[in-house]
């Protein structure tokens, strides 16, 4: 009886923000998993994405804090998502700065945001890497093929200009969408693709 009415483990997503710009990725996608029913969101920021936090989105520490079920500190390697036994569903970089991506691309989990990014990569969990630079040179791009061959994904959040977003709070929310739709959670952040109705070509008579 009691195996019956036992509650369902939630899915443990870990939400990554490094130092690159676009500090509201990483928040909106906080936001978007707090109203997720099942769903148990990890956070760990660097201390540059703590810093863009504040600058680009005016986010103290403790508003941003509350948008996570637990925080932890990014120096803690002793923190239960720095070990393969931590069950996790998936875990999410936004943004994922050209540093961040190489420590993890060389495997160097040199602090707790980079070890928990190796460790989903050793056990063939999810990690979604936002990847924020411009133009990329021969390095970040190797970077970036490094981490797909290991089974991460790259996903530069690019503007889809065919949904004609009207806000910049739009653009934002494809970019999140794509991310939940990768790590197989539910949304309804941005309409989906139906086709381009074309007018039929008319032959002259």
């Amino acid at each position: 009886m009691a195996d019956a009415q036992a509650q369902p483990r939630p899915r443990r997503v870990i939400v990554a923000i490094s130092g690159a710009s676009g500090a509201v990725y990483g928040a909106r996608l906080l936001q978007v998993l707090q109203g997720q029913p099942g769903v148990e969101t990890h956070l760990v920021v660097s201390d540059a994405g703590w810093r863009n936090l504040h600058h680009e989105l005016d986010m103290d520490r403790a508003s941003v804090e509350a948008l996570a079920h637990r925080v932890h500190d990014v120096t803690n390697v002793g923190a239960a998502i720095a070990s393969g036994s931590f069950q996790c569903h998936a875990m999410v970089v936004a943004p994922c700065s050209m540093r961040t991506l190489a420590a993890i691309a060389h495997g160097l989990a040199d602090n707790l945001l980079t070890r928990a990014a190796d460790v989903a990569l050793k056990e063939r969990r999810r990690l979604v890497l936002m990847v924020r630079e411009s133009p990329l040179h021969l390095t970040h791009l190797r970077n970036m093929v490094a981490v797909t061959e290991m089974g991460g994904i790259i996903c530069p959040p690019l503007p889809a200009f065919y949904l004609r977003p009207q806000s910049v709070g739009e653009v934002v929310d494809y970019s999140v969408a794509r991310v939940l739709d990768l790590i197989d959670l539910p949304h309804d952040l941005a309409p989906r693709w139906e086709g381009l109705d074309m007018p039929v070509a008319r032959s002259a008579p």
